[in-house]
C-alpha cells in the first residue's frame, strides 16, 4: 500500500470523491491544494478508448501552449554545417552531431527537447533505444525533424512551451499544462489547447466516446476528476 504524507492527506480532504469538476473548478481546487515548497507542475491525465496494440489507434500530436509551461526548456539540436550554425543563432542550448550522440550513450540527458535535421538522422538512429523510451527521440510526426531553414521556428516553439503528447501502453496520455503559480485563466486556456489537440488527433478507427476519464493533478497533490462531458468546451 502506498503511504501518503500529511500534506497530501490533508489536501485530499478537499476533493469530493463522487464529484466530477469543471475545468475551471478543478484548476482552482488544484491551486488551493498545492502545498509543496516549490512551484508544482499541473498535470492532465486522459484515459482514451484507443487500443495501443493497434497501429491505427495510436494517438500522437503536438500542441503549442498559449502560456508556456513556466519553466526553461533546454533544447538540443542535432545538425551539421549550416544547420548547426543556424541552430546556435536561433538559441539552441546544445548543438552537435556524433559528439552529442556519444555523450547521450554515456548517460547524459540534460535536455527537454531534441530536434534534428533530416541529413543527420542516419547517424543518430541508434539513440532510439535510449531516447525513444523517454519521448525525446526526434521524429518527423512530432515536428522535431525539420529542414535547416525551419530550425529557428522549431526552436522558438520548443522554448515557448511546445508539448508533444502520445498514448502510453495503458491508453493514457500524460501531459503538463503549466505551474500552480499561473493565473487560473492561463491554466484553463492551456488545458483547453491540450484537450482540443488531443480530440483532433482522435484516430478514425476509434468508435464511441474517445476521452473516457480525465484527471487534473499537481506534482505532489491528489487527483481531481474532470467532467468529461465538459472537456471539449473546456473553458466552461
Amino acid at each position: 500500500m502506498v503511504k501518503r504524507g500529511k500534506n497530501y492527506l490533508e489536501a485530499a480532504k478537499a476533493v469530493e470523491k463522487d464529484k466530477t469538476y469543471s475545468p475551471a473548478e478543478a484548476v482552482e481546487l488544484a491551486k488551493q491544494m498545492a502545498r509543496a515548497k516549490f512551484d508544482e507542475t499541473v498535470e492532465l491525465h486522459l484515459r482514451t478508448a484507443s487500443d495501443p496494440r493497434h497501429a491505427d489507434q495510436l494517438v500522437r500530436g503536438v500542441v503549442l501552449m498559449p502560456h508556456g509551461l513556466g519553466r526553461n526548456i533546454r533544447v538540443l539540436v542535432f545538425a551539421l554545417g549550416e544547420g548547426a550554425t543556424l541552430a546556435r543563432a536561433a538559441g539552441a542550448d546544445y548543438v552537435g552531431d556524433e559528439d552529442m550522440a556519444k555523450k547521450i550513450e554515456e548517460g547524459w540527458l540534460e535536455f527537454d527537447v531534441a530536434i534534428a535535421t533530416p541529413d543527420i538522422m542516419g547517424r543518430i538512429g541508434r539513440l532510439g533505444r535510449i531516447l525513444g523510451r523517454k519521448g525525446l527521440m526526434p521524429n518527423p510526426r512530432g515536428g522535431t525533424v525539420v529542414q535547416p531553414q525551419d530550425l529557428r521556428r522549431a526552436i522558438e516553439e520548443a522554448k515557448k512551451g511546445r508539448v508533444e503528447f502520445r498514448l502510453d501502453r495503458t491508453a493514457i496520455i500524460h501531459v503538463p499544462v503549466g505551474k500552480v503559480s499561473f493565473d487560473s485563466e492561463k491554466l484553463v486556456e492551456n488545458l483547453a489547447a491540450m484537450v482540443d489537440s488531443v480530440v483532433k488527433a482522435r484516430p478514425s478507427a476509434v468508435k464511441g466516446q474517445f476521452i473516457q476519464t480525465a484527471y487534473l493533478t499537481t506534482t505532489m497533490g491528489p487527483s481531481i476528476k474532470l467532467d468529461v462531458s465538459r472537456m471539449v468546451s473546456v473553458r466552461a
